[in-house]
């Protein structure tokens, strides 16, 4: 369970009432737990309450039966009691609530990832104004809940997602050494452009999101992939090295986005999984990533920034690996390399997740489009998920097309929210 259960007897003293409420015991591996005597375990279910202690969230045990209304907010598989309901939420509001799993007015509406060039291209000669350039533009044109993102790159000084134009540049630590001064470039001119976001996010008028680039990412970058498995093996010091230096510059840039603007959460670019699992066995990531997380990840907590890691394909066997060292969450779940969310719920009950929505689906048909969102209701109902598109929108989306998406998501993401609010 979600932080472990606190004592029976204690669990008022050390929490404060968030809402209630009721998981599977069979579904959330939990059966055999202790219950207060006079706790009804209403056959292989029980119901915990949603407490915060500390700081955090933790399920403590409830004392006395459930409500009628919760009971049939049980049946339908809900995830939140209708007195903790909150209305009229801001974005960041919304966005901290879901992620901390706690009751919310509706789900988040994201777009997480720009879509494709081609895409815009496309839509562009289908009706989109031309007017609109940019990502946050874009999304509040089509209703989505705003954000802004700021990727640090370690080549060039922009915040833009960029690609790289350094890869394969390095086999050995003489080529690092030769190209490492014009790695790390100085970004105080975006940094000092995230005031006004900031001030945004204070009113909860846009989510402020941070992207570092990570541990995999950037040797990977550099060397290549086939060369990276090999220094794993071969070259070890390299690696360290082009780590700790990396640890140093994100260090640094976060140190002075601090003094800008606190965002809601951060994310670090990994892209290490592809549709079979990880792309480097658990020891290497112990020995070559994990320590330099170990770094930078409690700089992020301290703040109440939530580390996101983005990596794409089948996450299912990284996931432990990244919740040990601190990291809260994973995206975008690409559901075409068999991520199975609800697997991921089953196993990591404190998981957050962002994406899941098979794009492959989406110019398939309303019902095709539909169906994709009702294989997605049970783990919107389960709190810690916001369901956006597993990767950029592709080009064969028509705007037409994307816009039954959104009409079905918004229909979702408050479905998902008044299926979870018990009648009176």
């Amino acid at each position: 369970m979600m932080g472990g259960l606190p004592a029976a007897a204690s669990w008022q003293e050390n929490c404060e009432v968030r809402g209630l409420v009721h998981f599977s015991a069979e579904r959330r591996g939990v059966q055999g737990k202790a219950m207060p005597e006079n706790m009804d375990p209403f056959a292989s279910d029980f119901a915990v309450l949603l407490c915060k202690s500390a700081g955090t969230f933790t399920a403590g045990l409830g004392k006395g039966r459930m409500s009628a209304a919760s009971l049939r907010a049980a049946d339908r598989g809900t995830a939140w009691e209708t007195g903790a309901m909150k209305d009229g939420m801001n974005h960041v509001e919304r966005f901290r609530a879901v992620m901390d799993f706690q009751p919310v007015d509706r789900l988040p509406m994201w777009e997480w990832a720009m879509w494709w060039d081609e895409t815009i291209a496309r839509w562009r000669n289908e009706g989109l104004p031309a007017g609109l350039e940019s990502v946050f533009d874009i999304a509040q044109f089509f209703g989505l809940d705003p954000y802004q993102q700021f990727w640090f790159s370690t080549t060039d000084p922009t915040i833009a997602a960029v690609q790289h134009h350094v890869e394969g540049i390095v086999a050995n630590m003489d080529d690092y050494l030769r190209v490492r001064p014009q790695l790390f470039p100085d970004h105080g001119a975006a940094i000092a452009a995230m005031a006004p976001w900031a001030e945004r996010q204070a009113r909860g008028e846009a989510v402020v999101w941070i992207t570092l680039e990570g541990y995999f990412w950037f040797p990977r970058t550099l060397m290549g992939f086939t060369q990276i498995s090999l220094a794993f093996y071969d070259q070890p010091e390299l690696i360290h090295r082009i780590n700790a230096d990396l640890t140093e510059f994100n260090l640094r840039v976060l140190d002075r986005v601090l003094e800008v603007c606190v965002p809601t959460f951060a994310t670090i670019a990994e892209d290490m999984s592809y549709n079979h699992g990880p792309m480097l066995s658990e020891r290497h990531f112990d020995e070559f990533i994990a320590p330099y997380y170990r770094r930078l990840v409690p700089r992020l907590l301290e703040r109440n920034i939530l580390p996101i890691v983005d990596t794409d394909g089948d996450v299912t066997r990284l996931a432990p690996w990244l919740l040990r060292e601190g990291v809260c969450g994973v995206l975008p779940l690409e559901r075409q390399a068999g991520v199975n969310g609800m697997q991921l719920r089953q196993q990591f009950p404190q998981l957050r997740m962002i994406g899941h929505y098979n794009k492959m689906a989406m110019n398939r048909g309303e019902a095709a489009v539909r169906a994709e969102f009702e294989r997605l209701l049970p783990l919107m109902r389960s709190g810690g998920f916001i369901p956006s598109v597993d990767h950029q929108t592709p080009p064969g989306v028509s705007l037409d097309e994307y816009r039954v998406y959104l009409r079905l998501l918004k229909e979702y993401v408050e479905t998902a929210s008044g299926l979870a609010a018990a009648a009176p």
